[in-house]
């Protein structure tokens, strides 16, 4: 299992969880990443854990203030980063040109989604994952896997008709490592969460409890 903890803009050491998490990694066999602000990316990437972007901007070089330059998320030490999560959406044209400025820079993508639906439309593009998150869910405490199973079983199924290549995280509500199991029970190759992690006093202790079930 692939987990994905994505620190939003909560008030968290970003670089005491990437330290967290690279520790986990080495002494397990589940690898666990880390999406800092973008501020944040080349300290964590020097802790040596898996760092990731939370958004990039479809965009060149040039002048575009404010923008997430691709160019700048890689050379920062990123391995990868999100597309359109729910707290920063792009149409289906955005995250086309997203993931192929990604390709660009050699940056893995993830593309966020609401539903199967949304889910095959995302995989269609050809992104490295696809991650099936109901808005309603994010922040809840309420995984998804336990809210509405069936989206995730009918993302896994949506992503593997289109190109089973693709794999497919599970994500809003992830707190326990009880979560991280039935996601993979349902067929998800991974998961995201935030909150279960950043919020935590103890981002060792709190990663340990999500993969030990594993």
């Amino acid at each position: 299992m692939f987990v994905l903890v994505n620190l939003k803009a909560y008030p968290s050491d970003p670089v005491t969880v990437a330290e967290a998490a690279h520790d986990l990694t080495a002494a397990s066999a589940t690898e666990v990443a880390v999406a800092p602000q973008a501020a944040h990316l080349s300290a964590v990437a020097e802790t040596g854990v898996e760092t990731w972007g939370q958004h990039i901007d479809p965009i060149e070089p040039g002048s575009h203030t404010g923008s997430t330059l691709p160019e700048a998320v890689a050379n920062a030490g990123a391995a990868g980063t999100l597309l359109n999560h729910s707290e920063q959406r792009l149409t289906l044209a955005e995250i086309d040109r997203a993931i192929e400025a990604a390709e660009s820079v050699g940056l893995a993508t993830v593309v966020c989604a609401n539903n199967p639906e949304q889910i095959a439309a995302a995989t269609a593009l050809g992104p490295d994952a696809v991650a099936v998150e109901p808005p309603e869910l994010i922040g809840t405490g309420t995984p998804v896997s336990q809210a509405d199973p069936d989206i995730v079983k009918g993302a896994v199924a949506a992503a593997e008709e289109i190109d089973p290549s693709i794999d497919v995280y599970c994500g809003a509500g992830i707190s326990s490592g009880e979560d991280v199991v039935a996601a993979r029970d349902l067929g998800a190759d991974g998961v995201l969460l935030a909150s279960g992690v950043a919020k935590a006093e103890d981002p060792l202790r709190a990663l340990e409890s999500l993969v030990d079930p594993l």
